[in-house]
């Protein structure tokens, strides 16, 4: 993978938000959840659709804190715009793992 500077890197905004609603997505082609995450006052509330049905229950992941890249176009999923790529690691099936804080951290908090 080719080398960046620490300002390419700065230019991904990367931000701590909690899990308002979550929902089923069946009309996606790869089963996904449906994410309303709040990344507090100065983004406010921002839709996703992720891959992370293996591990996770709409249920489980409303009132959780996930990490986001909030800076990308916004992008069609179906009949869902997907406005945040919520971020994960894959496990060794190939299974989408959240990466979250370990603690709880204000919203909009941005990655150091």
């Amino acid at each position: 993978m080719a080398e960046i500077s620490f300002d390419d890197f700065l230019k991904v905004d990367i931000r701590a938000g909690t899990v308002l609603r979550a929902e089923p997505f069946p009309e996606a082609r790869k089963p996904a959840i449906k994410l309303w995450i709040d990344f507090g006052p100065g983004i406010g509330e921002r839709k996703s659709s992720a891959q992370i049905t293996q591990h996770y229950t709409p249920e489980a992941l409303v009132g959780t804190q996930v990490m986001a890249v909030v800076n990308f176009p916004p992008r069609q999923i179906g009949k869902f715009m997907s406005e945040v790529l919520v971020l994960g690691v894959h496990d060794a099936d190939g299974n989408v793992t959240l990466v979250r804080p370990d603690h709880p951290v204000e919203d909009g908090g941005r990655l150091c």
